[in-house]
């Protein structure tokens, strides 16, 4: 018999494994008995199960609780407040029978254990502290890795990574009465593979089942797995409604497989593939689907692949590749309805060598034109091939050295084609010192021309070399001043931009890539006026600009106003459609700007191109945005273009749109989300957007309809219904992509504010 004193019985005890057990041998009877009346606790000694990686095998089991009978070398009966820790392993309840030689726990009333990072509760429990392996019945549950969690007849512990739930439910919301949870007449959780398998179940949504299969799985955390996906259900104006059920194959770490069979109303039975891989040295995604359209009576089809791949330190490959059956294809069958008003599809292979100084790019660019009978335009020229070098040194002797040199070979059927190649080598001398700078630099460019398809007698070379000088230098001034109170500096930073280039005939030269480059504050300080190399235009003028900024402490710019011009000491003749003079006068347009994140709530942006000799705006955008506080913006923006050319006609079709877009809450849970382009001339709704959003403690629910052109004839509307269960499952189509392109500022509900917030003031 183990007898204790007085003094140590008021005292917790606290025996190791070594001691314990050696006393007990020598010591003990067999009808020994451990009477406690305070709570004790001890370290008892276990048996040495197969080790799994899940915990210490040889770590002791720690014991306490009000009583303890029993013999220490085969079982101890605990009785109130009992708790048993091994490891990463916990288990409490009202009474406990441990078997030390099978390392096994019985515990009986209010049981409570913790396994990891999971707890369970239920009123009985049997555990083998070290494989794991065990049961509880009428248990509930809490999965720590995603907050999932519920209530079953049984659970049965497999191993320490394993379990399966009998008649039991899953859910991630908090409440004791889920809006959402699954039930299941069997339940496998695997949180080493990060996956659930439900057999026999159904998902409900306020008490409705809403989706139900005799077999699914479902992830445990945002891991990716194989397994059906939820269905989407959408409708547009040009398919009617659709309904797809994707499967996802996750073949490995690094590529995955879904097939995404979509039945759409009106036209039929569509089947998608899309394959996503990635390696140490490359990565790409590849789209095919295809249908036998009931509208048409035709199989239509389209493809699209992107690939990027190192081949060696420096060697890159890359291609674009992209295919429709037919001009209306991307209009009728959009993945998403943003991208259903692309009429060029790009076909690009391109092989490129990169040094410290120096790169050279091999390309193969060819492009399928999705034709627009009412308002054609013309395919761009093919590029097979292109080879462009680049070498660049900086700093040689205070020198910067910079050599471009390409070849390419155009085609476009029977239009005029041919090879054309160039060098350009450019040499300045940067001089830059605190509060100002000063480039000279010096451009030479020689361009040879060697076309085919030409008419009967013309000319089919042509060669070309100008010499081009500029001048840059500016300075910056410095002050302290304030902005509502706040210390800020601010700036002031004159510009003078000079460029000379002579006049070289160039009329009867072909355009190529070439078109006259858009009229802005970066191209005003740029040598030529033309974009592409076809075109160098002759130049004697002199760029003048002022700028000014407040900026905080931290560098926050919180305001910046500018002023530009370019003036003409003699007229440009360079023209891109062999007109040979422009007629720009003495002076271009002026340009002004001003914007800036003036307080935490309120950013503007603003730019003005105003004739002086027109005595009007030529283009302008003012844009105003409003966002006070997480999830809640507005923006407002009025654009102007009087040379805006309609890409539908391809004729001049001044432009005067109002754009308003938004994101705010209506009620506590209820947000509207929403966006108007309205054309003035025109009276109509050029663009549209308009949803709500219903954000719960686990789940949001979405209904968005898009209104978007795709032809000059056309527009199609899109019905977006999607319910997203936080931690389990998206069930609709998805209308994130179509809100976000809409609605700049845009912040997703389903996040904490903390996460979205502003603080820039």
């Amino acid at each position: 018999m183990i007898r204790f004193s007085k003094s140590l019985t008021e005292r917790t005890v606290n025996w190791r494994l070594a001691r314990l057990f050696s006393s007990a041998m020598v010591v003990a009877s067999a009808s020994a008995l451990l009477p406690l009346s305070v709570h004790a606790q001890m370290s008892l000694p276990t048996a040495s199960p197969a080790p799994t990686p899940a915990q210490d095998q040889d770590a002791p089991v720690n014991v306490s609780a009000e009583q303890m009978t029993g013999r220490p070398d085969r079982q101890v009966n605990l009785d109130r407040d009992v708790e048993l820790v091994k490891g990463s392993t916990t288990i409490k309840s009202d009474k406990a029978e441990y078997r030390i030689i099978q390392d096994e726990v019985e515990a009986t009333g209010h049981v409570w254990m913790q396994r990891l990072q999971d707890q369970y509760t239920g009123d009985y429990a049997e555990m083998n502290m070290g494989t794991g392996a065990g049961y509880v019945t009428k248990p509930t549950y809490l999965l720590g890795k995603n907050g999932g969690r519920g209530k079953a007849e049984r659970i049965d512990f497999i191993s320490n990574d394993e379990a399966q739930v009998t008649r039991g439910t899953y859910s991630t919301c908090e409440a004791p009465d889920p809006d959402w949870y699954l039930r299941a007449n069997t339940m496998d959780l695997d949180s080493g593979r990060d996956e659930g398998v439900m057999h026999g179940g159904l998902v409900y949504f306020k008490d409705v089942p809403i989706l139900g299969a005799p077999w699914m799985s479902f992830p445990l955390s945002g891991e990716r797995k194989s397994g059906v996906l939820p269905p989407t259900i959408g409708m547009t104006t040009n398919g009617g409604a659709e309904v797809a059920v994707p499967y996802y194959f996750n073949l490995a770490p690094n590529y995955d497989l879904t097939l995404v069979p979509k039945y759409i109303a009106r036209r039929g039975l569509q089947m998608g593939a899309e394959t996503r891989y990635m390696g140490d040295s490359y990565n790409g995604v590849t789209y095919v689907e295809g249908i036998q359209d009931r509208v048409t009576g035709t199989g239509r089809y389209s493809l699209s692949s992107i690939h990027n791949e190192t081949l060696a330190p420096g060697l890159q490959l890359a291609w674009n590749l992209n295919k429709a059956s037919d001009n209306d294809y991307p209009s009728d069958f959009a993945h998403s309805i943003t991208a259903s008003t692309q009429r060029l599809l790009p076909r690009n292979v391109s092989l490129s060598y990169g040094s410290t100084y120096w790169s050279v790019v091999g390309l193969v660019s060819k492009y399928q034109l999705l034709q627009d009978v009412n308002a054609p335009i013309s395919k761009p020229y093919d590029r097979v091939p292109q080879l462009t070098f680049n070498g660049t040194r900086y700093d040689v002797g205070g020198f910067d050295f910079n050599t471009v040199a390409e070849f390419t070979r155009f085609s476009s059927g029977d239009l005029v084609g041919g090879d054309r190649s160039y060098v350009t080598q450019t040499v300045s001398y940067p001089i830059i010192r605190p509060g100002y700078f000063i480039t000279p630099k010096v451009i030479l460019d020689a361009t040879q021309y060697s076309l085919n398809n030409t008419s009967v007698g013309q000319p089919t070379t042509f060669s070309r070399t100008l010499p081009t000088l500029s001048l840059d230098s500016g300075m910056i001034f410095e002050r302290e001043s304030n902005l509502l109170g706040r210390s800020m500096t601010q700036t002031l930073e004159p510009r003078l931009f000079y460029v000379r280039t002579p006049y070289r005939d160039q009329s009867q030269f072909p355009v190529f890539d070439s078109g006259l480059a858009d009229f802005n504050f970066a191209q005003i300080f740029t040598e030529n006026r033309f974009v592409g190399h076809d075109r160098i235009s002759d130049a004697n003028q002199l760029t003048a600009a002022v700028t000014s900024r407040l900026i905080e402490e931290n560098g926050l710019e919180r305001l910046r106003a500018a002023v530009g011009q370019r003036y003409y000491f003699s007229d440009p003749k360079v023209g891109i459609s062999g007109t040979t003079t422009t007629n720009l006068g003495s002076k271009s347009d002026l340009l002004l700007a001003l914007g800036g994140q003036i307080t935490r709530e309120f950013s503007t942006d603003n730019t003005v191109q105003y004739s002086e000799t027109l005595r009007q705006m030529v283009r302008s955008t003012f844009g105003i945005r409003w966002q006070p506080a997480p999830k809640r913006v507005l923006n407002l923006q009025y654009r102007l273009d009087r040379t805006y050319i309609n890409p539908y006609t391809g004729v001049l079709d001044p432009l005067k749109q109002v754009d308003i877009s938004g994101q705010w809450p209506l009620t506590q849970r209820i947000y509207a989300v929403g966006r108007m382009n309205y054309s003035i001339p025109d009276r109509t709704v050029a663009e549209g957007l308009a949803g709500f959003e219903y954000k719960a403690d686990c789940w949001v629910f979405r209904v968005v309809a898009q209104r978007i052109p795709t032809s000059s004839t056309k527009a199609s509307t899109g019905f977006f219904i999607q319910l997203e269960l936080n931690g389990f499952s998206k069930i609709g189509s998805n209308p994130m992509e179509a809100i976000k392109s809409s609605v700049p500022g845009y912040q997703n509900v389903n996040l904490p504010d903390s996460m979205t917030g502003n603080n820039n003031f």
